[in-house]
């Protein structure tokens, strides 16, 4: 799946790459060290970012973290008939 931005789609690839490779090389074998793609991972984030904002895309939610909180547990909104 390409990126949202076109220039963002190799970033997202080399991201992709490392992931999956840390994943079945390491955290299926009991490393939870994610620091190995964390720098592909930022670079890959600014540059979605980025183009977001040439999309002229608000997207506040992205900066929250949901995950572990009571956020997380809320039912979404019911979606209008």
């Amino acid at each position: 799946m390409n990126s949202i931005g076109e220039n963002c789609t190799q970033l997202k690839k080399d991201y992709d790459n490392c992931f999956n490779n840390w994943f079945s090389d390491r955290f299926l074998k009991g490393d939870t060290d994610d620091s190995l793609c964390a720098p592909l991972f930022k670079v890959y984030q600014q540059c979605v970012k980025d183009a977001m904002k040439q999309h002229q895309i608000e997207f506040k939610e992205i900066e929250n973290d949901f995950l572990g909180t009571k956020d997380e547990e809320k039912k979404p909104p019911p979606k209008d008939s």
